[in-house]
């Protein structure tokens, strides 16, 4: 029995610890220790930061990768052909439509890959961002969704984002 209890404990402290972590607004953008390469990355989603950004421009600048992987490559291909009109050319977002990709608040330990994959599946509410909420995206499977956040991952990895 008191092995029950302790179980159950866990769960319902997982619980509030989970309903803590994905409440709007808790993460600190502007308080960013992981800036990256890339232009802006600490700042980009705040207003003062895209204050001086015009609308469908670029957020953020990203470096890019010397080489992707063969499945970066396949992700790149779909992300182009999916996700670029509104996450920018290499995800470097686009002011006004959607966020860079190539950013902390995006790095595997906060978004992991399978996200990528509810994304696409779900749609996504607006909770780091004020670019409202992103529809689902028709046309991808599981494993374009996969290939998109290998594109993505190589993006971040070549910008300081996720590298320990």
């Amino acid at each position: 029995m008191a092995k029950w209890i302790a179980v159950l404990l866990v769960a319902v402290l997982a619980l509030v610890v989970l309903t803590w972590l994905i409440r709007p607004g808790h993460m600190d953008i502007e308080g960013s220790h992981h800036m990256g390469a890339a232009r802006g990355l600490s700042k980009a989603m705040t207003s003062t930061a895209m204050a001086g950004v015009a609308d469908g421009e670029p957020i953020v600048t990203p470096r890019l990768p010397a080489a992707l992987s063969e499945r970066a490559t396949m992700g790149k291909r779909a992300f182009e052909a999916k996700c670029q009109d509104c996450h920018g050319e290499h995800a470097a977002g686009r002011k006004g439509a959607a966020p860079p990709l190539v950013h902390r608040i995006y790095e595997p330990s906060h978004h992991a890959d399978f996200a990528f994959v509810l994304a696409v599946r779900n749609g996504v509410r607006a909770h780091h961002w004020p670019f409202g909420d992103m529809p689902p995206v028709e046309g991808l499977t599981q494993a374009d969704a996969l290939a998109i956040a290998a594109y993505v991952r190589e993006l971040q990895r070549a910008n300081g984002i996720g590298v320990n």
